[in-house]
């Protein structure tokens, strides 16, 4: 297993929706919920707050009003399948006026988070 020992973060626009893609570390999941109201209050006029996190035996994940299974669970299932733990995962979504429907939403949240995960350095367990 793997984790994160710093922040990252990355951004993509997908028609004219703009998405921000923030990576943490997470070691005691009672604290996600101060780290996700700090990133509301940073992005306060975004549409969506989509996140995953893992850590030890603890999961979760929201959809945030998207379509349900587009978004929360599909990157928990990414946090998983590359067995990364101990992180907290948030995707900022500022609605650009077009619907993407709900299979380009679910591949552009997991492409998001996948882009980020690439561009990290992951530590061993």
């Amino acid at each position: 297993m793997k984790t994160i020992d710093k922040e990252y973060t990355n951004s993509s626009e997908v028609l004219s929706s703009r998405f921000i893609t923030l990576i943490f570390p997470l070691v005691d999941p009672s604290l996600f919920k101060e780290k996700l109201d700090g990133i509301k209050k940073e992005y306060k006029r975004a549409t969506h707050y989509v996140y995953a996190y893992r850590s030890h035996s603890l999961s979760k994940s929201s959809d945030d009003k998207e379509p349900s299974g587009t978004a929360g669970h599909p990157i928990l299932d990414l946090l998983y399948k590359r067995d990364i733990d101990d992180v907290g995962v948030v995707v900022v979504r500022y609605y650009g006026g077009r619907k993407l429907g709900s299979g380009r939403l679910l591949r552009t949240y997991v492409n998001c988070v996948n882009e980020l995960l690439n561009q990290c350095e992951f530590v061993e367990m």
